[in-house]
């Protein structure tokens, strides 16, 4: 499909404005397919997965048709989950940042109602809900959708899996008939087209072909492995490919907790993510997830639906989604704006080679099998990050005090070489092999002739102890 640019669009000074400084120029399939239909007033149903820039498709027309002068709540968009909730009234208002006088609010659950409601008090535009919250308002009538012209349903499939239809058809219910209605499903079950069939007119379909659903910009592969062992191949990985920002996604809460617990075990920045926390727990793993303090995010699928993440490493799927399009979903969650991503697979039995192929088969892709890194492979890569430290500590650092220090150990009748070895032994940390692979060498073979040397010297200085510590206290004090 040739590509379309923004500027290209009957779109609004105000808006191309706020495009460009957004950095968008050539719009997706989604969007160049829904903007011009939704601006001429029609339904539409919009067929696309995670990450295909579907909420602008939805935005832009919506922002460009609103009427900011009208002090009424105009347009509605209901979201599955809290955090796409933010995500998307966030997006909102960048795209209308021109436009001074709209107001724009996010309604979810796990945060003050009262606060919400003194926002409405003050006049919004377009709200950006949870079913649940919004039901919530509706009861006690500090939400009025009599004058709702445009309803979009965002993830309407994942919303249906959650349990919200009977809240959405609720609200459905209260809006004017002749509103226009936008949804945006990355599946077609039947509970969907029963939606299609009674809230919408005559809709016209945009759909994101499988031919564009995984990215060419992603390394996919798979590891054939035991349970036991995943968790040591994902700190592998981390180790050799030196990932910053990982999800792993896990088919169970308890498995992501398990995960956490075990990564954490190893002294990897793990933290979960999944139905059982609360808000103020998600937004505590999300702040340190986006500022690097927390490198790997386990998550269920539910739980990472909305979470926009800009440049993620690799994607790690610990148990393998039973639903084809689940793999697509989270696999679209690395390489994004023109980024590499990296996906890893863990396959354990027939049944899962199975799934495997189904995947292959639906996403039109050939994953290949990889090997995990050996522990040698990850002792030498310690020790060459070791030396890069200590290279770029003797160019740029004064050592002055330390190398003193230095000096009173070789008074013992130590040598330089031995205290080095020595820092360098209780600097790396100690690898395990995986089952997976044949032993390799340890990667300290070069220090095994001087192990009767640190023995004899351990035991010469062992009733030294106490004084040495004395004398390299004062060192540093």
């Amino acid at each position: 499909m040739q590509k379309v640019k923004f500027t290209e669009l009957t779109l609004s000074n105000e808006m191309q404005r706020a495009l460009e400084e957004m950095g968008f120029v050539d719009a997706s399939q989604i969007q160049s397919g829904s903007i011009p239909v939704i601006l001429e007033g029609k339904d539409v149903i919009g067929q696309a997965q995670t990450g295909t820039g579907k909420t602008a498709a939805f935005a832009i027309p919506m922002i460009e048709m609103l009427d900011e002068h009208v002090n009424e709540i105009s347009s509605l968009v209901m979201c599955p989950t809290r955090e796409l909730c933010l995500q998307v009234s966030n997006e909102f208002k960048k795209l209308a940042k021109y436009r001074k006088g709209i107001r724009i609010l996010a309604v979810y659950g796990g945060e003050s109602i009262s606060n919400q409601i003194r926002d409405l008090k003050r006049g919004v535009h377009i709200i950006v809900g949870t079913p649940g919250r919004m039901i919530d308002h509706l009861e006690r009538g500090t939400i009025k959708l009599n004058k709702i012209k445009m309803v979009v349903l965002d993830e309407a499939d994942e919303m249906l899996n959650m349990g919200f239809r009977e809240d959405i058809e609720n609200i459905l219910q209260r809006v004017p008939a002749t509103k226009q209605t936008v949804l945006f499903s990355a599946t077609m079950p039947k509970a969907i087209m029963d939606i299609v069939h009674n809230y919408q007119t005559d809709p016209f379909l945009v759909k994101v072909t499988k031919t564009e659903l995984t990215a060419t910009n992603i390394e996919q592969g798979f590891f054939e492995t035991v349970n036991a062992e995943k968790a040591r191949i994902i700190h592998a990985l981390i180790d050799t490919q030196d990932l910053k920002s990982v999800v792993v996604f896990c088919n169970t809460k308890r498995r992501v907790d398990e995960l956490v617990a075990t990564m954490q075990a190893e002294g990897v920045s793990a933290e979960a993510l999944h139905g059982d926390l609360s808000q103020a727990q998600r937004n505590r793993v999300m702040l340190a997830f986006r500022n690097g303090k927390v490198k790997v995010l386990v998550a269920t699928d539910v739980a990472a639906r909305g979470i926009d993440i800009t440049n993620l490493d690799a994607v790690f799927n610990y148990d393998l989604p039973h639903d084809p399009e689940y793999y697509v979903h989270r696999v679209g969650r690395t390489g994004r704006a023109g980024n590499t991503g990296k996906a890893f697979s863990f396959v354990t039995g027939r049944n899962e080679y199975r799934m495997l192929r189904e995947i292959e088969n639906y996403a039109k892709i050939k994953v290949d099998k990889l090997e995990a890194p050996t522990a040698k492979e990850r002792g030498k890569l310690h020790i060459q990050k070791l030396f890069d430290k200590a290279y770029h500590s003797v160019v740029h650092d004064d050592l002055k005090k330390f190398e003193e220090l230095v000096e009173d150990f070789c008074q013992e009748g130590f040598k330089p070489q031995q205290m080095a070895a020595a820092l360098i032994k209780m600097s790396l940390p100690v690898v395990k092999e995986t089952k997976a692979h044949r032993p390799e060498e340890s990667t300290t073979r070069s220090f095994k002739g001087k192990k009767k040397d640190f023995q004899r010297s351990d035991r010469r200085s062992s009733g030294r102890d106490s004084r040495e510590k004395k004398k390299f206290g004062k060192r540093y004090s």
